[in-house]
């Protein structure tokens, strides 16, 4: 069994009701129901929450919701994997076998289901232990970062020794791109490092936005707007 679970626990603090607050024209969860069902990967999408109001839109637009997230799992310093890892066990525990887990954020509206599809053909070359995410590239080198000296406010290289050197010369960084994370139940039970080892699938920069402020929210929007109409669709 494949298992899609997307977790959405309520109390945003930086945007209220985050993941049910209407984005281009539908809740901000429904863009990744929506795209987890378009994959066409899973047997099963689920929404792991502790919120009746996000269960109810999440079951309204075909998610899953077979149980609350416990307490203990909903406060502000619940990771993901520990949160995964729950509903891991608990289809274990309901005698489900699974082969594969998708964790897909609820705050993914740009997220394409032909990625998560690609993201499991991924998973097959990966160690059992591992995982497939996606990551984009740094816009600029970080061998060039500056940092502020916190009394006299003047700019310092964090790397300095790479001040002569051509940006093409220097090697390209990535970071988690936030999407989605592909492992096998064995990877998801396990805690550690989810990236080290792991295999990227790597996204272009104008397919990625993280949503934590007002202003990332318009930009994602303008973004997912973009992405409409280059496809085609209304």
């Amino acid at each position: 069994m494949k298992l899609c679970v997307i977790p959405a626990r309520g109390g945003s603090k930086r945007i209220p009701r985050k993941n049910i607050r209407e984005f281009c024209g539908k809740p901000m969860i429904a863009w990744s129901i929506e795209a987890a069902q378009s994959s066409g990967c899973f047997d099963q999408i689920i929404v792991s929450t502790d919120e009746l109001a996000i269960a109810a839109v999440s079951r309204q637009w075909g998610s899953d919701v077979p149980f609350m997230r416990p307490a203990e799992l909903a406060d502000d310093f619940a990771g993901t994997t520990p949160v995964v890892a729950h509903a891991v066990r608990w289809y274990q525990d309901h005698g489900q076998e699974l082969t594969a887990v998708c964790c897909l954020y609820a705050t993914a509206p740009l997220v394409e289901p032909a990625d998560i599809s690609q993201g499991l053909e991924l998973l097959a070359q990966a160690a059992a232990d591992r995982f497939v995410f996606t990551a984009t590239a740094y816009a600029s080198p970080i061998q060039r970062a500056l940092r502020l000296d916190p009394v006299s406010r003047e700019a310092q290289m964090w790397q300095p020794e790479q001040f002569s050197k051509r940006s093409q010369d220097l090697e390209p960084a990535y970071h988690d791109a936030g999407q989605f994370y592909w492992g096998r139940p064995k990877a998801w039970l396990q805690s550690g490092n989810l990236f080290e080892g792991s295999k990227p699938l790597l996204l272009p920069r104008w397919r990625v936005q993280d949503i934590d402020t007002e202003d990332d929210w318009t930009q994602a929007e303008l973004m997912r707007q973009a992405l409409v109409q280059m496809d085609g669709k209304h």
